[in-house]
């Protein structure tokens, strides 16, 4: 991981729901072994709310569908050669089955782009995504559970560099130039995704999968783990829209 990413990543924890609860908490704690007792009152308190509005189900919906609700499923009739499938996580645990070795949300953007390149004749399936921590790429483990699908090899087109979103917008550039192509990713990810290939002059079709948004609108719920990784998600989108929009 290059020491851009890795700091990007680092800081972005801290102003995330977990990390900042966290710290939060150590502050609150910090104050109460200095014995003042006001200010740790004050950043225990501020804490306990945090924890307790990202983890309500409601709260949680609600940031969801703020980024949910900008586009729905791809049901597009024009014949696309390029299909994106942008990367996600992933593990190579030799004890585990195929079906195992991709996260949620990679698993479901493998699906979603099998099933358009079914649907669409003569089309092609571009993966992208660096190794992580691993020493195999999030491109070829998604094109592994392609390959396995029945996606053929020379329908696919596999590149393990990218790091991030922006690097994957520009190595697509390369492929699609100015023509229309298919972007497949999950649903909270497409708005940011669709800027920054967009910033990059290119023209794409969004393709959302792997929802997250819950129609129940009730108010009387409790609060859930469920909703506190829901809030993660959404709250890393946000800042992310938010470091695209100031780095223009």
């Amino acid at each position: 991981m290059h020491i851009g990413l890795f700091i990007k990543n680092f800081f972005s924890f801290f102003v995330e729901p977990l990390g900042l609860i966290m710290t939060l908490f150590a502050v609150g704690i910090f104050f109460l072994f200095r014995t003042r007792i006001k200010m740790a009152k004050l950043f225990l308190s501020v804490g306990f709310l945090f924890l307790f509005l990202f983890s309500y189900p409601p709260f949680s919906n609600f940031l969801i569908k703020g980024l949910e609700n900008s586009y729905e499923k791809y049901s597009a009739s024009q014949q696309i050669k390029y299909i994106h499938v942008l990367g996600s996580g992933h593990n190579t645990d030799p004890l585990q089955p195929l079906s195992s070795h991709l996260d949620s949300a990679a698993t479901k953007r493998v699906l979603e782009g099998v099933l358009l390149y079914k649907k669409i004749p003569h089309s092609k399936l571009i993966f992208t995504g660096y190794e992580g921590k691993t020493d195999v790429s999030t491109a070829q483990m998604n094109a592994n559970l392609a390959l396995a699908l029945g996606v053929k090899k020379e329908d696919m087109i596999i590149n393990g560099l990218p790091e991030d979103t922006r690097d994957e917008a520009l190595f697509t550039k390369t492929i699609v130039h100015d023509k229309p192509f298919i972007l497949v990713t999950s649903a909270t990810h497409m708005r940011r995704a669709m800027k920054l290939f967009q910033i990059q002059g290119l023209h794409p079709l969004p393709a959302p999968t792997n929802f997250y948004r819950d129609d129940t609108d009730s108010l009387f719920q409790s609060p859930l783990p469920g909703a506190l990784l829901k809030s993660k998600i959404a709250m890393h989108e946000y800042i992310g829209l938010i470091w695209t929009k100031i780095r223009g």
